[in-house]
């Protein structure tokens, strides 16, 4: 059984930054495209930005050169660095895992919930 479990959320004045952490377990699989997506209320789902296994990254154009997103495969944890942070940036992030087979090029996969695992979500809410 595949977890996936946020942290590192939290309230941060606009300019701010904040690195959210996602740990994932051995039964991840290793051909998945893994990602952070967003969504606040009343809003769709937004993918944020995701991770090939070969290290190749793809970043929502509104949030390029703000988000960073990297993992570490020896602690099993997928990071998002936010920077600059601002409120529109207010939402719950979570950490996902697709399959490859079913991710396209872009971001989309996340936007139509093209999840095969998921986390609980960690609120970021930037005032």
């Amino acid at each position: 059984h595949v977890q996936l479990v946020e942290s590192g959320g939290g309230s941060v004045q606009a300019g701010g930054s904040l690195r959210l952490s996602c740990a994932f377990d051995a039964y991840t699989p290793a051909n998945v495209r893994m990602a952070w997506f967003r969504q606040a209320p009343g809003k769709e789902r937004e993918g944020v930005a995701s991770l090939a296994s070969d290290g190749s990254s793809i970043y929502a154009n509104s949030l390029k050169g703000r988000f960073t997103i990297s993992k570490d495969n020896a602690k099993n944890t997928l990071y998002l660095q936010m920077s600059s942070l601002k409120p529109v940036d207010t939402a719950m992030y979570t950490c996902a895992a697709t399959l490859l087979m079913f991710c396209d090029p872009g971001l989309s996969f996340l936007r139509r919930g093209v999840i095969n695992y998921r986390g609980q979500g960690t609120q970021v809410t930037v005032s």
